[in-house]
């Protein structure tokens, strides 16, 4: 895959509010149409906020309980099935294998990504 020529201004990329948590709860989302997971992230000061995730290749849900994530925060929710998604978490894709960003030493849920 070439590199994007698409080039953005600092201030198009301050905009995004990408902020670690770490994963509290994760359970099977039965009513998605593609497999996935609910979840649900601590952010510390923002707050606890659910996802819907599709990580079903590559993880089980009991290995997410503890695993701190990226995220990005400022989205609006999105609703999937019966379920609002409050934030967007961020993982390499390779066809449908979504490997997550994480941290490589724990961090305080909430941090500012920059």
């Amino acid at each position: 895959m070439e590199h994007s020529n698409k080039l953005i201004k600092w201030d198009d990329f301050a905009k995004i509010e990408i902020r670690v948590g770490t994963i509290i709860r994760a359970e099977i989302f039965r009513e998605a149409r593609k497999p996935a997971y609910k979840l649900e992230i601590d952010f510390g000061p923002y707050g606890i906020k659910k996802s819907s995730a599709q990580l079903t290749k590559l993880y089980m849900p009991e290995e997410l309980i503890g695993k701190q994530v990226v995220a990005v925060l400022n989205f609006p929710p999105k609703q999937i099935a019966h379920f609002q998604s409050e934030c967007l978490i961020l993982g390499a894709v390779n066809h449908d294998e979504v490997t997550l960003l994480t941290t490589d030493q724990p961090v305080e849920n909430g941090l500012l990504i920059g």
